[in-house]
C-alpha cells in the first residue's frame, strides 16, 4: 500500500518572493540549493522513501515547476496553506502525508520516524522538533518557537493526515487563518481559558490536545522528531546560507 503525499509550494508573490529574486528564479520552489532546485531535493527524498506515493504538488505556477516533478500531480492553490490541504484531502483522501517545498534538508529516516510514530494511531500529527534538540544539532540558529508548559518546539514541515476526521482539523485551522489579525475571534474559537494559557506559556500539550479533539473529533498529537536539522526550512536569506552550509559539510 502507497501513501498519497502532497507537496506544499505556493508563494504569495511568486517570482517577487524575496528568495525568488535573490536567487533570480520563477518561483522560490526553484530557488538552487547546491546547485539543485529546492523542489527537487524535496521530492527526490519523497520518492527515496518506500511507501510513498502518488505525489503531488500544490503550486499557483505550474508551468515554472513543471518539467521537474516528473509524473506527480499538479493541484490548485487556495489562500492559505490550509486551504491548500482542504483541495488535496477532497482529491486524495486520508491518509494522506503533507509537507513542504522549502525543505530541502528533509531526509528519508525523519518521514520513517514520523509515520512509524503516526500511521494507524492518530486522526493528524505534526512533526516537531524540542527546542533543546535544534540547539544541539544547529547551535546559534534562529527558529520561531512554541512554547507551551511541557515542550517548546518549532514545525518540522510534515503532517500525517490519517483520517477523514483531520478534515475537521484543517477546517479549523483554516479559520484560525482568516482570523489572525482578530484575536478575539481566535479567542471565541479557541476558549478564552486555552488561549490565555497559551499567551502566558501554562498551556499543556494534553489540554490542547483535547481542546482540538473537543472542536473537531479528532485525536492529535505533536511528535517529536529526534534530529533537530528537521526544523530548518528556507524563509530568508540566512536559512538558504545554513542549508547550503549543512549540506556542503554533510
Amino acid at each position: 500500500m502507497t501513501l498519497p503525499t502532497l507537496v506544499l509550494a505556493g508563494s504569495r508573490d511568486g517570482a517577487q518572493d524575496p528568495l525568488a529574486h535573490l536567487g533570480g528564479v520563477a518561483h522560490k520552489a526553484l530557488l538552487p540549493i547546491v546547485g539543485t532546485p529546492m523542489i527537487l531535493r524535496v521530492l527526490n527524498t519523497l520518492r527515496a522513501t518506500p511507501g510513498l506515493g502518488p505525489m503531488a504538488v500544490s503550486i499557483e505556477n505550474p508551468d515554472a515547476i513543471r518539467p521537474l516533478i516528473g509524473d506527480a500531480m499538479i493541484l490548485p492553490t487556495a489562500k492559505g496553506p490550509s486551504g491548500s490541504v482542504a483541495i488535496a484531502l477532497e482529491r486524495l483522501g486520508a491518509p494522506l502525508l503533507v509537507t513542504t517545498a522549502d525543505h530541502p534538508l528533509l531526509r528519508t529516516e525523519w518521514i520513517a520516524q514520523f509515520l512509524m510514530e503516526a500511521e494507524g494511531k492518530w486522526d493528524l500529527a505534526v512533526a516537531v522538533a524540542n527546542r533543546t534538540v535544534i540547539e544541539r544539532d544547529v547551535p546559534g540558529t534562529k527558529r520561531t518557537y512554541i512554547r507551551l508548559r511541557d515542550l517548546q518546539f518549532s514545525g518540522c514541515n510534515l503532517f500525517w493526515l490519517g483520517t477523514i476526521k483531520a478534515r475537521r482539523v484543517v477546517e479549523l485551522w483554516q479559520k484560525l487563518e482568516r482570523d489572525r489579525k482578530k484575536p478575539w475571534r481566535m479567542a471565541a474559537t479557541l476558549g478564552w481559558g486555552i488561549l490565555l494559557r497559551a499567551v502566558t506559556g501554562r498551556l499543556t500539550r494534553d489540554a490542547l490536545y483535547r481542546r482540538i479533539e473537543k472542536l473537531t473529533g479528532a485525536k492529535v498529537l505533536l511528535i517529536e522528531l529526534s534530529d533537530g536539522r528537521a526544523a530548518v526550512d528556507v524563509d530568508k536569506p540566512s536559512d538558504l546560507a545554513l542549508v547550503e552550509k549543512i549540506l556542503t559539510h554533510s
